[in-house]
């Protein structure tokens, strides 16, 4: 199956280090044939990729990542799991690249090892998913990292994970027995990214970094379809003035993994512009093939489907 003849880059594409996911506590939520993709970095995962016309996948580690460890073994951990994953690159280098796992627990660390696996391993930024610790990203004990983000002008993927357990007792308790998705990917993972994403804004992170890049998935974690309501609201009278939106437009970029909704799509289209868009799956938690056939389908330009299945993603990554 191939896309109308147009390279597919997939940006969210997930797999597990034997050794970092050995730290885990429960199952994650991951059935067997799931589990069984996330540890294939060859023939199982190339396999599907040409049976939905998928060129490139960008590979990330999934969650939780290093991001609930405590800061020495998160960052020897990170460093191992990173040089596996590079070398596992080498073995298909024109059909993988990497976001670096990064040691979120020690700043200095985080920001160090992006440096590394930017400059010596070839990755092309980094993934961090949800809270480190309890400490929501925009904190700026982690703003090291982002000051070498941008000085490497590479993007800090912002991915969910499982919410703060104090949340999940306040909000999701009555049903999580019966309804486990809504602590993740049915609404516990929105609320905790999108509110990730306002955070941003209001912390001065972009002030501070004005060239920072920041990636959201699932379509922007729902924020584009509020980015009216949120700018007005943060501007009443009252309020210390904010730019949301224009910081929303100039440094994030989302994309389609997991959300293969056409009304969405536009939306975001619409509220962002086709250029901040880029196409993922959420491989192997979403299968490949419903995504690709999406898109193939999609009524909108071929210049615009040229730029989310792949033209936004080499400018932004440099592919």
């Amino acid at each position: 199956m191939t896309i109308a003849g147009k390279t597919v880059i997939a940006l969210e594409e997930h797999y597990c280090d034997d050794e970092l996911t050995a730290t885990f506590e429960g199952p994650e939520g991951r059935a067997p044939e799931i589990r069984k993709r996330l540890f294939d970095l060859g023939e199982l995962r190339l396999a599907e990729m040409d049976e939905a016309g998928i060129d490139v996948q960008v590979l990330s580690h999934s969650a939780p990542s290093t991001q609930r460890l405590d800061p020495e073994t998160a960052v020897r951990l990170a460093r191992g799991a990173n040089d596996r994953l590079h070398q596992a690159i080498q073995r298909n280098p024109q059909r993988f690249a990497a976001f670096a796992a990064l040691p979120t627990p020690d700043p200095q660390a985080a920001a160090d090892e992006l440096e590394r696996t930017v400059t010596r391993l070839g990755f092309k930024g980094a993934m961090v998913h949800g809270l480190t610790n309890g400490v929501f990203f925009d904190d700026k004990r982690f703003w090291p990292i982002m000051e070498r983000a941008q000085a490497l002008d590479v993007p800090i993927y912002l991915h969910p994970a499982v919410p703060h357990k104090a949340v999940i007792d306040v909000y999701y308790k009555d049903y999580v027995g019966k309804y486990p998705a809504i602590t993740n990917a049915a609404w516990g993972f929105t609320v905790e990214t999108a509110t990730q994403g306002v955070r941003m804004v209001l912390s001065g992170a972009f002030d501070a970094f004005p060239n920072l890049k920041i990636i959201l998935g699932h379509l922007g974690e729902g924020l584009p379809f509020l980015i009216w309501r949120i700018d007005m609201a943060l501007n009443r009278p009252g309020s210390t003035p904010v730019r949301f939106r224009d910081a929303f437009e100039r440094n994030f970029w989302i994309t389609t993994s997991g959300n293969f909704s056409t009304p969405a799509l536009i939306c975001s289209m619409l509220e962002m512009g086709a250029d901040r868009i880029l196409y993922s799956v959420d491989w192997p938690f979403v299968r490949n093939m419903p995504g690709t056939k999406w898109i193939q389908d999609l009524q909108i330009s071929n210049e615009d489907k040229e730029k989310i299945l792949s033209g936004n993603a080499k400018r932004l990554l440099r592919l």
